[in-house]
């Protein structure tokens, strides 16, 4: 679980794969009142799964997706279109992208690029990486995280 390595666990808030992320993190030993974070897309606090610590309703619908990709890593499981949105600002803002293999976005995007843009001249296999379990996820999270520090400053002219 990512809560046992140190991690927080920031979702949608929702149900759900979010509302099983959720879950999953509050129940690890080491979890502590926080770690678990609800960027929720409307105004009711209520709205958040029972497993969020800390609920931050937005009121921006969909344009919350970009709260959600200023994390440090995303790990994507699964997802339709709000999924896809969150990779995609994910890639732009140079941040580490983690996708499991299955079903939905994630496996559509696991294991490639995104585009064509060089986000790290010195990672040559840059690209949204493909896993198939949490072991091997929170793995390549501490492998690659690392790696993944530069920051965003705005559209290049």
């Amino acid at each position: 679980c990512l809560v046992d390595r140190g991690y927080c666990v920031v979702t949608g808030g929702l149900g759900g794969v979010m509302e099983a992320a959720s879950r999953g993190a509050q129940s690890s030993l080491k979890w502590r009142p926080g770690a678990v974070v609800g960027v929720l897309p409307g105004h009711d606090p209520t709205a958040a799964n029972p497993y969020v610590d800390l609920v931050l309703p937005t009121g921006m619908d969909l344009a919350r997706n970009m709260v959600v990709a200023h994390t440090d890593a995303l790990v994507a499981i699964g997802g339709g279109a709000g999924t896809l949105s969150e990779i995609a600002l994910g890639w732009q803002l140079h941040r580490l992208l983690l996708a499991f293999r299955v079903d939905g976005w994630s496996g559509r995007l696991a294991d490639s690029r995104i585009d064509d843009r060089v986000r790290y001249a010195d990672i040559g296999d840059d690209r949204v990486y493909g896993v198939d379990d949490v072991v091997e996820a929170v793995q390549m999270l501490d492998d690659l995280l690392p790696l993944y520090q530069r920051r965003h400053r705005g559209v290049p002219k």
